[in-house]
């Protein structure tokens, strides 16, 4: 009976020069990905925007897939309540959010954290966008006004 032997063949060194590759262009990945966080995720227009009698900017609305979730102040988020999310403002705060181009309002209390998304000023309850014509259009030009 005859043995049965092998070797496996050695990496060539071409074979074993990929890791420093691997690993620079993983560092570039990081460092992409990184920077693209600190721009989507950097505080929107606070203090740029605002003027004595308010900030302007956009305002949009919670998604309904939100409904229950907590939000930042610790409390689950309803979307018939008169809520809204502000990158800033202290939580509890009151605020006249009004429509310039219709001269609606609505006056709402920030319990949560947000929008992430550049130019936007205010996230909105489904109810306070209701109030303010924005559901169709998703988003509009707003005045946010702190009520003292």
């Amino acid at each position: 009976m005859a043995a049965c032997s092998f070797t496996l063949p050695r990496p060539a060194a071409s074979r074993l020069d990929y890791r420093p590759r691997f690993a620079a262009l993983l560092y570039a990945g990081l460092l992409a990905c990184a920077v693209v966080a600190a721009s989507v995720l950097a505080p929107g227009p606070a203090l740029a925007d605002a003027t004595p009698q308010g900030q302007q900017g956009e305002a949009s609305y919670y998604s309904d897939r939100f409904q229950g979730a907590l939000t930042a102040s610790g409390t689950p988020f309803d979307q018939q309540a008169l809520t809204a999310a502000h990158p800033s403002l202290p939580m509890g705060t009151e605020v006249l959010v009004t429509r310039p181009a219709t001269g609606q309002t609505v006056k709402v209390v920030i319990n949560d954290r947000g929008p992430y998304i550049r130019g936007r000023i205010i996230d909105l309850s489904k109810r306070a966008a209701r109030k303010l014509g924005i559901i169709k259009r998703g988003v509009a030009s707003v005045m946010v006004t702190v009520i003292e």
